[in-house]
């Protein structure tokens, strides 16, 4: 089946760019040229992939990004910002952009991150075909193959980034990682320099499945290194 991508570009030169050579690897590709335009086609039915530009006429990038998110189907989101925005990739990701390509980019390497991105957008659907273990560290349940979580037997509502973190350290218990290597791991290439994206969302998965956020138990700070999955962890396959 095609797959579908929208664009949000005001641009009309990187748009048409865009199109071109996404439709050159057989991509069914949507433009919207402003915010407001952009926000309903992105709402108003399922794409397999966003790219969003930051700065648009009308409702801008990030807000789109943040309205998306509130929904319950998770989308993967390619950000478009310049090379002085950093401000703006930087609260981009924190709202739940999965990565971003700064202007001007070179095409071989949007076409990269987008083959790349929806190969990951993929793997839970091939997860679950293979009925991947389910993961228990005390009264937090995390199952891989429905990127669902739950505490106490209550549903934890995750970001698709907050769930890849919290599953790489329960891959991994009692694993010692510096912000360098959680950024590599979890968010891929291209991130060197934005640690601190790191230890946002660390602090809103701990409001989220912590007993005391102030006091975790579960993602516990290594001083002067990193972070770890302190809890021992009882993997047990899914019905």
């Amino acid at each position: 089946m095609t797959q579908r991508i929208l664009v949000i570009e005001d641009e009309r030169d990187i748009a048409d760019l865009i199109d071109l050579h996404l439709r050159d690897l057989d991509y069914a590709v949507t433009i919207a040229r402003d915010g407001n335009a952009g926000l309903r086609q992105a709402t108003s039915r399922r794409w397999d992939m966003i790219i969003l530009d930051l700065r648009l006429p009308g409702i801008d990038g990030l807000e789109i990004c943040r309205q998306i998110r509130q929904a319950s189907q998770y989308v993967p989101i390619l950000m478009l910002t310049s090379k002085s925005s950093e401000l703006d990739r930087v609260v981009g990701l924190e709202v739940g952009a999965d990565d971003y390509v700064t202007k001007p980019f070179s095409v071989l390497e949007l076409k990269a991150r987008v083959r790349a991105m929806l190969r990951r957008s993929q793997l839970p659907e091939t997860a679950r075909d293979r009925s991947p273990p389910t993961v228990k560290v005390g009264n937090l349940t995390i199952d891989p193959a429905t990127r669902h979580a739950t505490v106490h037997d209550e549903a934890v509502e995750l970001t698709a980034k907050e769930f890849d973190l919290l599953l790489h350290f329960a891959n991994n218990p009692g694993r010692v990682f510096k912000r360098t290597q959680l950024l590599d791991s979890v968010w891929g290439y291209g991130h060197a320099g934005y640690e601190h994206t790191v230890n946002s969302h660390i602090n809103r998965l701990r409001a989220k499945i912590e007993n005391d956020p102030t006091h975790p138990e579960l993602i516990v700070t290594v001083w002067g290194v990193g972070y770890k999955m302190h809890s021992p962890i009882n993997a047990v396959k899914s019905p």
